[in-house]
């Protein structure tokens, strides 16, 4: 390879890193604030239903997976060096890869639980119950924990030239499993399994002959594309870094793409809440009335009686109920339990 090309390269990597920590600090930023405001409205304001608890577990896996990226953004605005030592190293890998997991595997059960809702309702409506809910999170977030414990174990603070880094010490033989593992259980199961859920409720919903289905086909696609879009590019790298240790010129390339890929990654995290939180209309309105209740408590004098404030905030929560045109076009599977 050229001085030329060689130092072209160079640039190109270090602009893309940049850019990289630019979409981290948004990602950190928007994921952690997003998440946050789900898990205070569905955790403290909404009715405990089946699907109020969904969310709230989707929103503290998203949060917990957005608030650690704190770690990573430090690490990379100093070339990758890790300064936390080899116990942070550890733990961030190990917290990262469960909420990746549990992300995924609740996204998963939020697929199956809106089917099986919209196809076998009578059986929905006497077996959904906020309690096995809980229980099936709790599942799923055991199954994360222990599909993580891997990745923590053969994960160590490495030193190169007097510089540390956080990175995986383990055999190539060993990276194939768990690269072929992530893909499997992270990715092709998942993702097939949601695909099959919203194909059989899009087949559903013609039959119903709503109205509304195209829209309903919109988010639908939108939200198989967006977890296609984020997940598959990262599993393809590891892959690809893999068939890249042997060969420099394919190892440049993954070194300068291979970020983005897991920029993606990390942003299905901010797209849950507003994919699978802020279109259900009970989110919305019981958002808008704690805005309206903080507003009205902010702005009301200190010698307002509490018959006047609840009268306020009374009519500024009906002026906030969503309008006819922002009801769920999928609430036949989004009903309370």
């Amino acid at each position: 390879m050229g001085t030329g090309q060689s130092s072209g390269l160079e640039a190109a990597s270090t602009h893309i890193q940049r850019a990289v920590i630019v979409i981290y600090c948004v990602i950190f930023i928007v994921g952690t604030l997003g998440n946050a405001l789900v898990i205070y409205v569905t955790g403290f304001k909404m009715k405990k239903t089946v699907n109020s608890v969904w969310f709230l577990n989707l929103a503290i896996a998203d949060f917990l997976f957005t608030a650690f990226l704190i770690f990573s953004i430090i690490s990379l605005s100093q070339s990758h060096r890790w300064p936390f030592g080899q116990f942070v190293c550890k733990l961030n890998t190990f917290v990262s890869v469960v909420n990746m997991f549990a992300s995924i595997f609740t996204l998963t059960a939020i697929s199956l639980d809106r089917c099986l809702s919209i196809w076998v309702v009578v059986w929905a409506q006497n077996k959904r119950t906020v309690c096995k809910a809980r229980l099936i999170c709790v599942g799923i977030w055991v199954t994360a924990a222990i599909c993580s414990t891997p990745y923590a174990t053969f994960r160590t603070v490495l030193e190169h030239n007097g510089t540390h880094y956080c990175g995986y010490s383990m055999t190539p033989e060993q990276k194939w499993s768990l690269h072929i593992f992530r893909f499997v259980v992270g990715f092709v199961i998942p993702f097939l399994v949601i695909v099959m859920s919203y194909v059989a409720i899009g087949i559903r919903a013609i039959r119903m002959q709503r109205t509304s289905n195209h829209r309903s086909r919109r988010i639908i696609f939108a939200i198989i594309f967006a977890f296609f879009i984020c997940w598959l590019p990262l599993h393809v790298f590891n892959f690809i870094e893999l068939k890249a240790m042997n060969n420099p010129d394919l190892w440049t390339i993954v070194r300068i793409m291979g970020p983005l890929t897991v920029s993606l990654a990390f942003l299905n995290s901010c797209l849950n809440p507003i994919l699978y939180v802020f279109m259900c209309e009970e989110f919305l309105k019981k958002l808008r009335q704690s805005i309206c209740f903080t507003l009205a408590s902010a702005l009301a004098e200190d010698h307002v009686s509490s018959h006047s404030m609840s009268s306020t905030i009374s009519k500024m929560s009906q002026k906030s109920d969503p309008a006819p045109a922002l009801k769920r076009i999928d609430q036949p599977f989004m009903n309370k339990s």
